[in-house]
């Protein structure tokens, strides 16, 4: 459900653990590796017998597991050869010990500075073993030669990258200003931030994370903060009871609309609708009532007809509703009007129930700092990147930049929730961050959000805590948003269609 994501400093630590305590040898690991990747790499590329495979091997880990490889490859009646960086005296450890094994096999063996790269006969896979996760910053000059030499080769061949796709930021999921592009990635024991990471996919190709024998022992000694969800999250959506009637079911109030903004707490609705809730409520001014339901009866109205704004007179009439409902969404349509930091201030002082934030909700917070340390734990805030840049005196490209250390940095401030939306939805608390590998085109689309700030209060409504709630609500609105391109291949959804694939979705993957 949750899956370890190392960063390359706590993955080495894994592997120091492991040899150092535990007394495993790293001889052992790196084996592990090796016949690891070679299982990925038959079933993707197939029968191995009479291709030509190259190997690149650098002086670390990823260069002992390729001069490993090889040995495999020899055994499986392929042509091979392997290009090594440094000279041969050079490598040590583990490393060293199968370049020598290597040897005495008889694998051809080449330094990649004697050697005449461009004559050589195009091969029918390539094994990247260059670089590892370590690598930052930029690549030198001969080593980006190398890298785009390995990229006009794989043009025509199958590309296996060892661990990550030399030139690729084991953090960032970035090229370092390039990598090399590779149809599989093979990972040991975890994925790598990096990994993960939004556009790393078109580095990694398809990425296979392979267990090579690191105790579960080792990873509690040397706990992570990082986790990647995974699909059975889903089974964890809350299971009706048989007697389950609409009061037992949670009600959710959704504040918010203002005049031209009042299809953002409909869909709000909906979404907590479709996500389980038994009754939902919107809260907005009398004479938005009719436009906010958009005819559905199924959303029910609390009309505030003694004020045109949303201020702290207003905040005053619906706090004192706010014992009736088991979970509340704020800020879809709010509009940012000059009172609305007032109104907020006053919901977020006494709000008795989980409390999810949204939209012009979190602006106005961006405007009164001081509340971040005033929400509670039962709180979640759900801004976009464009939001997110607000809350933190930022740009939005500057949270795209490094979104993880956006999340983490903004969190510190405070006891709540944090989803900052995107591509690779991050969901953080003070004690871990998780990341929803998630990415739907389908997703990209006005009142996406809406929805699933209305998901979230739905399961925070049936007693989820809000850790939980946020992160299968952003697993399972993403879910959603990924089986809609069965159907919308190319968008042209609308946000209500994801609400309405919800419960599809629901059947999909706790079914599977």
């Amino acid at each position: 459900m949750l899956n370890p994501l190392p960063t390359p400093g706590e993955m080495a630590a894994w592997d120091a653990e492991a040899i150092g305590e535990f007394g495993i040898p790293g001889s052992v690991l790196m084996e592990n590796a090796a016949r690891e990747a070679m299982r990925v790499l038959e079933c993707q590329a197939g029968p191995l017998s009479d291709k030509t495979v190259y190997l690149f091997a650098g002086s670390g880990n990823n260069g002992g597991d390729a001069f490993a490889m090889a040995r495999y490859l020899m055994d499986r009646a392929a042509t091979v050869a392997v290009f090594h960086t440094r000279p041969k005296k050079q490598y040590r450890g583990e490393t060293r010990a199968n370049l020598v094994l290597a040897r005495k096999l008889g694998v051809p063996l080449f330094h990649i500075a004697t050697a005449n790269l461009g004559s050589l006969p195009q091969p029918d896979i390539l094994v990247d073993g260059l670089l590892g996760t370590g690598f930052k910053g930029t690549l030198r000059k001969d080593t980006l030669r190398l890298v785009r030499h390995v990229n006009r080769l794989g043009e025509r061949a199958y590309v296996l990258s060892i661990d990550v796709p030399s030139g690729l930021n084991g953090h960032t999921g970035r090229p370092g200003p390039e990598a090399v592009r590779a149809d599989a990635t093979v990972t040991f024991q975890a994925a790598k931030t990096g990994l993960v990471m939004p556009g790393a996919e078109q580095w990694t190709g398809e990425l296979f994370v392979r267990d090579i024998g690191i105790p579960r022992a080792v990873q509690d000694a040397k706990p992570v903060r990082r986790f990647v969800v995974g699909p059975q999250i889903m089974r964890t959506i809350p299971e009706p009871e048989a007697d389950a009637h609409k009061g037992s079911a949670g009600h959710v109030l959704v504040i918010g609309g203002s005049p031209g903004l009042t299809g953002a707490p409909h869909l709000a609705a909906l979404g907590a609708l479709r996500a389980g809730a038994g009754l939902v409520t919107v809260a907005c001014h009398e004479s938005l009532c009719a436009e906010v339901k958009g005819g559905r009866p199924e959303i029910m109205t609390m009309p505030l007809v003694d004020s045109s704004q949303w201020d702290e007179k207003t905040a005053k009439n619906v706090v004192s509703e706010l014992s009736r409902f088991d979970a509340v969404t704020l800020g879809p349509g709010l509009g940012t009007g000059g009172k609305t930091v007032d109104f907020l201030r006053e919901i977020i002082a006494r709000c008795p129930v989980p409390l999810v934030l949204d939209a012009d909700a979190l602006n106005a917070m961006s405007q009164a700092p001081e509340l971040y340390g005033e929400l509670s734990p039962r709180t979640v805030l759900t801004p976009h990147p464009g939001e997110m840049g607000r809350l933190t005196g930022s740009s939005s490209a500057e949270v795209q930049r490094d979104r993880l250390s956006a999340a983490e940095g903004f969190i510190e401030k405070t006891q709540a929730v944090l989803v900052l939306k995107g591509a690779g939805t991050i969901i953080a608390d003070r004690k871990q961050t998780r990341l929803c590998p998630l990415s739907a085109p389908c997703l990209a689309v006005g009142g996406a959000g809406d929805v699933l700030s209305g998901a979230i209060a739905a399961l925070a409504a049936s007693g989820m805590k809000a850790m939980d709630a946020a992160t299968l609500g952003v697993y399972w609105h993403a879910a959603a948003g990924t089986m809609l391109e069965n159907e919308y291949p190319r968008r042209g959804n609308l946000a209500g269609e994801i609400a309405h694939m919800l419960p599809r979705a629901a059947k999909e993957y706790t079914t599977c």
